[in-house]
């Protein structure tokens, strides 16, 4: 299961995998060193010293629905259109932002957001991109039928314009901190007006294909084979420009077939490393496993008001009971962090305001360590009418089953039963957005990533009383005070401030149970190097970095 993107109503993704959390080592203070025999995290690898003529990538989580930018709400279509369409900002491997298409932007005024453009970019076909062309992929996802998953970004939207050949102007209703930090995604992605008009539904298939600026084309796609990419020799980024001629996306899903054709060598390297197949890959010398700092989170979200789990104290309890260091050892083989929110450290470490959201994470309460009696003692404040609780996972998820057998057991010394409910994907990925799918159910796994770089966008999801993710009904007028004035404040310190005082409030009371935040794992053949190894990857154009070692593969 994968996750909705991150923003309140943006629930169009095709899996279910949800959220992201601030990650430190145990109870620590984010950022802080690993804990003992926790693997290195490194956000970028050795730099490539040589041109390839051909990589086979995975894509582990099976392959992409579409490569529309609009609809990229997945792992395996961002993983392929970050390297086909630029956005009009650029995410950084340690989650800063940089300039991409647009060269720079400024507010006249609050409500307004000028973003200056580049003048020597030109789409695949050799035409100029022009302001004509922003303004067009922007306002597509104000269409519903564009399905576009991040169409609520537009929510607070007056007007976008061309104010110049190279100049874009968009106007708010009110001021809007997070729409700028949403350019960096598929929402920013910018695509040749007259293709998409041409296209129309069919933008972004393998009928339809693409026309964008990034440093490789669409050159096939072979539904249930591959989808194949070659270098633009002629991309507008020189620094970036791809070492690799052709570069070919495979979609092998079966943990064992993974592992052999890694270790053969007739995949050269994927993201998104299970940890069965990381096992075999580390011990391996056919090429190297990296771990990375990530914006991925596990955790057990109640499913309505009327589940027992959405009283905090339930909650509260199944954490106190939890041993998640051991959880971590046996489930992720090591390769992840606790938790103390649902929010990441990696989110906001590479900001403005950093120091200012590293306070407020300081002050929360530490990662607990197991209590049974201060569980127990909650459960029985609590009083549930039911203690059987019925909790959904994807069929067949491996991490997800072992992450709830841990629960099942846990729970079941403070007196609380734990049913096992097995979902097949469409189940799945349907409960996240049909009510009337999560009938019966109690709580779900959660496994899910933030993309874009501030805590904010998360937060609203899950706090704010009109949010349809906001499914236990979660109501705090301070909080959702607190968010808004955050989401409105342009000055980063200022809403940052903001948060740390909503987050310190929802950590008291929000029914969520974080369980950890897995690292990034990326595995280059020892032919390879160059991609960057944070989470980072899913939206900037890592392959551009990618060459060759001069190793030859075994």
């Amino acid at each position: 299961m994968h996750a909705p993107r991150t923003a309140p109503g943006l629930i169009a993704a095709l899996s279910a995998l949800l959220a992201l959390s601030a990650c430190t080592s145990g109870g620590g203070s984010p950022g802080g060193p690993p804990a003992s025999g926790a693997p290195k995290l490194t956000a970028t690898t050795p730099a490539a010293a040589g041109t390839l003529d051909e990589v086979t990538w995975n894509l582990p989580l099976g392959e992409p629905t579409t490569l529309d930018p609009a609809k990229a709400g997945d792992y395996s279509p961002s993983t392929v259109v970050s390297n086909l369409c630029d956005p009009l900002l650029r995410l950084k491997p340690d989650y800063s932002i940089a300039p991409g298409l647009a060269t720079g932007w400024r507010r006249p005024d609050p409500k307004t957001l000028v973003l200056d453009l580049r003048e020597d970019v030109r789409f695949w076909d050799g035409t100029p991109m022009t302001a004509q062309d922003v303004v067009a992929s922007l306002s597509r996802q104000r269409d519903p039928a564009t399905q576009g998953v991040n169409a609520p970004v537009l929510a607070a939207v007056s007007s976008i314009a061309a104010s110049g050949t190279h100049q874009v102007t968009v106007r708010f209703k009110a001021p809007d901190e997070l729409f700028l930090k949403y350019l960096v995604n598929g929402f920013g992605a910018v695509n040749k007006a007259s293709y998409l008009k041409k296209a129309e539904g069919s933008y972004g298939t393998a009928r339809g294909g693409l026309m964008c600026t990034g440093p490789f084309k669409l050159a096939g796609w072979k539904p249930g084979e591959s989808v194949t990419l070659v270098r633009n020799t002629g991309y507008w980024d020189t620094s970036l420009r791809p070492r690799v001629k052709k570069l070919t996306f495979t979609f092998v899903t079966d943990h064992s077939t993974l592992t052999g054709a890694l270790l053969s060598g007739q995949i050269d390297g994927s993201y998104e490393i299970p940890s069965t197949v990381a096992r075999a890959l580390r011990r391996s010398d056919a090429g190297t496993l990296y771990h990375g700092p990530s914006a991925q989170t596990v955790f057990i979200s109640p499913t309505g008001p009327s589940s027992p789990l959405a009283d905090p104290r339930l909650t509260r309890a199944l954490s106190l009971v939890l041993d998640r260091d051991a959880l971590v050892k046996n489930v992720f083989d090591g390769a992840a962090h606790t938790q103390k929110t649902f929010i990441p450290s990696f989110v906001w470490r590479g900001g403005e305001a950093a120091d200012v959201y590293a306070e407020g994470y300081a002050a929360l309460p530490a990662v607990p360590e197991p209590d049974e009696a201060a569980a127990r003692k909650l459960v029985e404040e609590a009083a549930p009418k039911r203690r059987t609780l019925t909790v959904a996972m994807g069929a067949g998820d491996q991490q997800s089953l072992q992450i709830l057998t841990f629960v099942q057991a846990a729970a079941k010394r403070i007196g609380l039963k734990v049913v096992i409910r097995q979902l097949q994907p469409t189940q799945m990925s349907g409960l996240f957005y049909n009510p009337s799918l999560r009938r019966g159910l109690d709580a779900t796994m959660a496994l899910g990533y933030v993309e874009i770089p501030d805590p904010l966008s998360y937060a609203e999801m899950f706090t704010s009383p009109a949010s349809p993710m906001n499914w236990t009904r979660y109501d705090n007028p301070e909080v959702t005070s607190l968010l808004t004035r955050a989401r409105a404040a342009l000055d980063p310190r200022e809403s940052a401030e903001l948060f740390t005082r909503a987050q310190a409030l929802y950590s008291e009371d929000l029914p969520l149970v974080p369980i950890a935040c897995p690292h990034e794992r990326l595995f280059l053949n020892k032919r390879l190097s160059g991609a960057p190894a944070s989470f980072a990857y899913l939206n900037m154009p890592w392959a551009a970095q990618l060459g060759g070692t001069g190793e030859a593969a075994s």
